[in-house]
């Protein structure tokens, strides 16, 4: 048995429904002092850097990602269902 139901909210419905914090002025406030830094050419702030460990993790969990997928494939069988 299935059973589905739909629910139409906004975002912010959704945040004030189950509790979550509002971080949008935190955000924006991090947001801007990382764009002034970046436009006062505090050394640390230009994007090459702060791309950077987004750039080292983000491929090797992409790679590692590929692995489980492949290994997976490899040891389906689909005659071993009969």
């Amino acid at each position: 048995m299935k059973i589905r139901f739909e629910i139409d909210m906004t975002p912010e419905e959704f945040r004030r429904a189950f509790g979550l914090p509002e971080i949008t002025p935190f955000y924006d406030e991090v947001v801007s002092e990382v764009i002034q830094k970046m436009q006062s050419g505090e050394e640390g702030y230009d994007p090459f850097t702060l791309l950077q460990p987004m750039m080292k993790t983000g491929f090797s969990n992409f790679e590692k990602a590929q692995q489980v997928m492949m290994a997976m494939m490899a040891g389906y069988n689909p005659a071993d269902k009969k």
